[in-house]
């Protein structure tokens, strides 16, 4: 996937090209093609600020970048993007499927906890949902995206609930879907372990200190890193500390902004501290990397 140049921010939508400026309940599915075919294919770096997206890919390739992480895959697959996240896209003129978009809050206003539940878990981190070729779940859930888009555009969807019905249906299978998935990667999943990566994406940038994740989490610090390991064989603080690497790989990717200014972004108070944990991480010193990614024009 070519990389688009480098802006002085990310760019923020509500609608990818859109001027951003989302109401609080909004909820908009639309086919990927309806979009993507404006823009060649290609969708370039952006994020969403409170919103909330599913690509939902039927058939067909699609190269995605979340944050850092890139990858190819080919329909069916769900592609998760929380808010926040940095994503971009290249589909073929033969994909086919379908985007939400949504504010999390109005899914859940007066729901049962499950969708609350639910929500918290799929989009716990950026991730691609796999499903089988002609497998049940697909179906189901390629169902339901065509029933929301039917729904979505039909004349009376002022003011119905249905839409939001569905929405909610797609991100309950959703959930149990990748739920499946990491417990068969982990041999068996768990509930603290979530909740513990939900802390770490909202509070990696304030330098919480593992003692602290473990007192919201209501567990001593040695009881949470024996389940981390157990998850993933690395301590709590290794995750947290991958997680800070992965935002500032993304900042040092996408923002042309000094890197004494990413630096402090991310709560680091001395830049030389910074460069010394960046290359602690990743083994390139923070101008190497910037440099390697996008060039030594964009440097």
């Amino acid at each position: 996937m070519a990389r688009s140049s480098k802006k002085s921010s990310i760019p923020a939508f509500a609608l990818y090209g859109e001027a951003f400026g989302a109401p609080a309940d909004m909820l908009h599915v639309e086919a990927i093609q309806a979009r993507s075919r404006l823009y060649s294919w290609e969708i370039e770096a952006h994020t969403h600020h409170g919103l909330h997206q599913v690509l939902w890919v039927a058939s067909g390739p699609a190269e995605v970048a979340l944050d850092d992480a890139r990858e190819p895959c080919q329909g069916p697959v769900a592609i998760v993007i929380p808010s926040g996240v940095v994503h971009a896209f290249r589909f073929s003129r033969h994909t086919d499927g379908r985007v939400l978009t949504f504010n999390p809050g109005a899914m859940i206003e007066g729901d049962v906890p499950a969708t609350g539940q639910a929500l918290r878990d799929l989009f716990a981190g950026p991730r691609v949902v796999h499903f089988e070729s002609g497998g049940a779940a697909g179906r189901r859930i390629g169902m339901l995206f065509e029933d929301l888009a039917e729904e979505f555009a039909s004349a009376d969807a002022t003011g119905s609930p249905v839409p939001l019905w569905l929405a909610r249906a797609i991100i309950w299978r959703l959930a149990r879907q990748g739920a499946m998935q990491l417990r068969s990667a982990r041999g068996g999943g768990h509930a603290l372990f979530t909740r513990f990566m939900v802390l770490v994406e909202a509070h990696h940038r304030e330098h919480w200190s593992v003692a602290r994740y473990a007192d919201e989490l209501g567990l001593a610090p040695e009881r949470l890193n024996r389940l981390t390991r157990a998850e993933t064989g690395k301590t709590a603080l290794d995750l947290v500390h991958a997680r800070l690497a992965r935002e500032a790989c993304r900042r040092l990717t996408y923002v042309a902004a000094p890197i004494s200014k990413l630096a402090f972004e991310l709560g680091f108070e001395d830049p030389a501290y910074f460069c010394r944990f960046f290359k602690r991480r990743t083994g390139r010193n923070p101008r190497d990397y910037r440099r390697a990614m996008v060039g030594d024009a964009a440097a």
